[in-house]
């Protein structure tokens, strides 16, 4: 059964797979940007055995777990989703990560094992990602919400391009933090900090999954 997922595309898997999205994470697969490479190219691009991978996806697959499958979902649903639970959640986390990070960069900056530079990092991504919604909220999702659809084509491409943006700024967050692991001896303010960069992280490539491989895929599927 595992050896029916190495085709599959990782944004597949992780629609069809409740539970696929948390083993990726522990992989650190790009399931979001990278959603459209299949189980096995992207196992072997980063040095790992596909087999191992397929078997945990099967496993989940074999429990049943109940996922909240959005493909299924009307647009209207899923966009007010997009926006109360990514858009404004984003507008909340940021400002008060870039708070903790510059804390952390003042009291510990002279470690060698201190995330200097990501105070500065975050509030360039909080500047990106807020131009970023902003489009949606004034010219994406009015369009789609209006049954323009077939007319967002450039749109949509112009906001794909900036998603692949978003996720190589997560890469330099997750360079410039040892993957988010925060030194033994870290303290309270630090390993917050980093408590907020997890949930941010999976938070941002949910996000960017359930756009790139639900909203926009069915918004470009010529009407019936």
């Amino acid at each position: 059964m595992s050896l029916d997922l190495l085709e599959q595309s990782l944004g597949q898997l992780a629609c069809d797979i409740p539970g696929a999205t948390r083993t990726f994470h522990h992989y650190n697969l790009d399931f979001c940007c990278g959603g459209q490479k299949s189980l096995r190219e992207a196992a072997l691009g980063k040095g790992l055995n596909p087999l191992l991978i397929a078997d945990a996806l099967s496993t989940l697959q074999a429990a049943g777990e109940l996922g909240h499958d959005w493909r299924d979902e009307p647009q209207a649903l899923l966009i007010a989703h997009i926006l109360e639970r990514y858009h404004a959640r984003h507008r909340e986390q940021l400002p008060e990560l870039i708070r903790l990070a510059r804390r952390v960069e003042q009291v510990h900056g002279a470690r060698a094992s201190c995330p200097n530079g990501l105070a500065d990092h975050l509030q360039d991504m909080y500047q990106e990602l807020e131009g970023h919604m902003l489009k949606e909220e004034q010219v994406l999702f009015p369009m789609l919400q209006q049954g323009l659809g077939e007319r967002a084509s450039a749109p949509i491409q112009v906001l794909r391009y900036e998603h692949d943006q978003h996720g190589e700024a997560l890469e330099t967050m997750l360079a410039l933090t040892d993957q988010i692991t925060p030194p033994a001896d870290a303290c309270n303010t630090w390993r917050a900090l980093y408590r907020g960069l997890v949930e941010f992280r999976d938070d941002l490539m949910q996000h960017i999954h359930l756009e790139n491989n639900v909203l926009f895929i069915n918004a470009m599927k010529p009407a019936r």
